[in-house]
């Protein structure tokens, strides 16, 4: 199958590769300056920060801690349900820590809002957002993302860890989902 950005099943690429790379090393040193000195944990959320965690960890020049949850608010479907469950809790205690958040989209901004409050609850001591993408239009709840990888329109994006029914993930870019495929 070829998922390129032909129309059929990927309408238009709206990041590419070497944009997601390039960004990525851009916001690692940022990182790295203003995390020095600080005991810093990634928390990656699943399944949709996998490629993003993975690489930005990488461009990181120092030691970090890493750690998963996942969390939903999405069915099957493209749109949220407006309820937040967690599917899989973190394996270390935050009590303490400077925790920033990796997340593969900033949509309507319910699910990060929740989870920056519970891990705040937890006694972390600072909570921040990283985001590779981020739709100002679609936000509902206002969740202050301190990295932002690329704002995009309202649309419906797959590629580097986005899924449509758990496909798309493994492109390595961003793109536009064809609309015959969910509608």
């Amino acid at each position: 199958m070829d998922l390129s950005a032909d129309g059929k099943e990927i309408e238009k690429i709206i990041v590419s590769q070497e944009q997601i790379q390039s960004r990525l090393k851009e916001l690692a040193a940022q990182i790295v300056k203003d995390y020095e000195g600080r005991d810093l944990i990634l928390i990656g959320v699943l399944k949709g920060a996998i490629m993003a965690m993975a690489d930005l960890s990488r461009y990181l020049q120092r030691h970090v801690d890493m750690d998963w949850m996942a969390v939903t608010s999405y069915g099957a479907g493209t749109k949220s349900s407006g309820v937040v469950r967690i599917l899989k809790d973190l394996d270390n205690d935050i009590l303490g820590r400077e925790v920033l958040i990796v997340e593969d989209i900033l949509d309507t901004g319910l699910t990060l809002s929740w989870l920056t409050e519970n891990l705040l609850s937890r006694g972390a001591k600072s909570v921040s957002v990283f985001t590779v993408l981020r739709k100002p239009d679609a936000a509902t709840v206002k969740v202050e993302a301190k990295y932002v990888g690329f704002d995009i329109p309202s649309e419906f994006v797959v590629g580097y860890g986005l899924d449509f029914n758990q496909k798309y993930r493994n492109l390595p870019f961003i793109g536009v989902l064809a609309k015959h495929l969910y509608s």
